[in-house]
């Protein structure tokens, strides 16, 4: 059951991998309730992201989604891991999906005027991070002495699935015949996300099994602070 943080606004952008967790989270917004919904998905440059890109240009023209692809522009730099460079041409590409600079964009089932719109009204970007990716951050913030939680709102971007376990998300995928890719590359854990996802995570939770409740109940003691503050 995908269970929603916060209000969803009836315009809104979904950043998309191809994964299960963005691809419930796109279905879902496109077919529960009355709102504008655009695709927005960034090539890594990475051994299947191709493949990935593929698929999720095939979906969005099966299913009529406006979509918006966007590439590298520039080489990693040497103070950045390479986390820290994909996220930060990700980020940087959702930021100026209009008005990329240096940087290769394609366009599907969508007009100017319709992306101008998007852009220039603040549309917000939907990320699609959940429960697991929350718990996932707390021990790796933890570990390094300041536990941080994934904010519900930052900038223009909104993560309304912070609540929700993956495994509900595979499963709405599984009950709706949404297709879904996996990245072999998320087996890797030579990238510390992963590290943390299938080394110290399933350790952690041995320590504490209700791990997920503690931190779900953080996310939302967090943010009915950020709504009572507005």
């Amino acid at each position: 059951m995908i269970k929603l943080l916060g209000n969803i606004p009836n315009r809104i952008a979904v950043a998309v991998s191809g994964g299960p967790d963005s691809m419930a989270a796109l279905s879902f917004f496109q077919n529960n309730g009355r709102r504008e919904v655009m695709a927005l998905y960034f090539n890594h440059g990475t051994e299947h992201a191709a493949e990935a890109e593929a698929f999720v240009v095939e979906y969005c023209k099966t299913n009529s989604v406006p979509l918006v692809v966007g590439n590298l522009s520039r080489e990693k730099r040497k103070e950045e891991s390479r986390e820290e460079f994909w996220r930060n041409e990700r980020y940087s590409f959702f930021n100026d999906y209009l008005w990329p600079k240096d940087r290769e964009v394609k366009t599907y089932q969508v007009g100017y005027d319709f992306l101008t719109n998007f852009y220039y009204s603040n549309t917000p970007i939907v990320t699609c991070h959940h429960l697991d990716d929350a718990v996932e951050t707390w021990i790796f913030t933890s570990l390094h002495g300041n536990s941080m939680l994934i904010p519900y709102k930052r900038d223009n971007f909104i993560r309304p699935l912070l609540t929700t376990r993956k495994d509900d998300l595979i499963v709405w995928c599984h009950n709706k015949n949404i297709p879904f890719v996996i990245d072999p590359s998320n087996l890797n854990t030579e990238y510390m996300r992963n590290f943390i996802r299938h080394t110290l995570l399933p350790n952690a939770l041995r320590v504490n099994p209700g791990l997920h409740k503690v931190v779900k109940k953080k996310l939302e003691e967090a943010y009915r602070k950020t709504v009572d503050a507005i």
